[in-house]
């Protein structure tokens, strides 16, 4: 089984991290391939570059030109999820989506703790739209750029630590999401200082899609995901009708 983990920043570090954690939280015998989008922002922290990010995903998976079984966007809270579903006839997994709904096995309600306040309704929304919101006790802002995750380790695990046990204490969360495909891998250390269940977003995404793919499933095409329909598209994105 092969699957495309694609980051949603051109940071290739995260990249690289992403997929060493993707890799890690595979069943042997599955291959990680770890994509970097050609263009767009080195931090994905806002609406202008989410959808940027969502075209750049888009062009990046679809000019990948070796076979895969399943497609993970890696941004929490991005745009672009639904696009992927339309064009491709594998399963796409959002990181997003993953964490929260694999959450909802381990506890009655988890919050979300991501990095800079502003990206708190990007995520607010995309849980909504994913059906997920009801279970959801807060999501919290760390306060940290996306970029300082790997610049500030220290730091920032504490600052993640922080908010989570105030998600803990405050807001009566059960289990903790990490908001960001860049805290990849602190799941385990945020666990022993909090003491509740805590979902990394791109491991549950691993586990999702290849239980999807083991279960032959994939995206629906009846009506919302279908194939877009045959039109002149000009320009750079006209791969993305191949």
């Amino acid at each position: 089984m092969r699957i495309l983990v694609v980051n949603v920043n051109t940071t290739d570090s995260i990249t690289q991290a992403i997929a060493r954690q993707a890799q890690a939280a595979a069943a042997p015998g599955t291959e990680i391939i770890g994509l970097t989008p050609d263009f767009g922002a080195d931090s994905v922290e806002g609406n202008f570059e989410s959808y940027l990010a969502a075209i750049a995903v888009m062009d990046k998976v679809m000019s990948y030109d070796q076979p895969f079984d399943a497609v993970i966007q890696a941004g929490y809270g991005e745009h672009g999820r639904e696009g992927l579903q339309e064009l491709l006839n594998v399963p796409v997994v959002d990181i997003t989506d993953a964490a929260a709904s694999t959450a909802m096995y381990v506890g009655r309600a988890y919050s979300v703790v991501t990095t800079l306040d502003r990206t708190v309704p990007l995520i607010e929304d995309r849980l909504r739209l994913s059906g997920l919101w009801d279970r959801c006790a807060s999501v919290r802002a760390s306060g940290l750029a996306v970029l300082e995750l790997e610049e500030s380790p220290e730091r920032a695990l504490e600052a993640i630590v922080r908010q989570a046990e105030l998600a803990v204490s405050e807001d009566r969360a059960e289990v903790i999401c990490l908001g960001c495909g860049g805290m990849a891998g602190l799941d385990e250390q945020i666990r022993q200082r909090t003491g509740v269940p805590v979902i990394d977003g791109v491991s549950a995404a691993v586990t999702v899609a290849e239980s999807l793919v083991r279960l032959g499933l994939s995206t629906s095409k009846v009506r919302t995901y279908a194939q877009p329909r045959p039109k002149v598209i000009s320009g750079w994105a006209a791969k993305f009708m191949r």
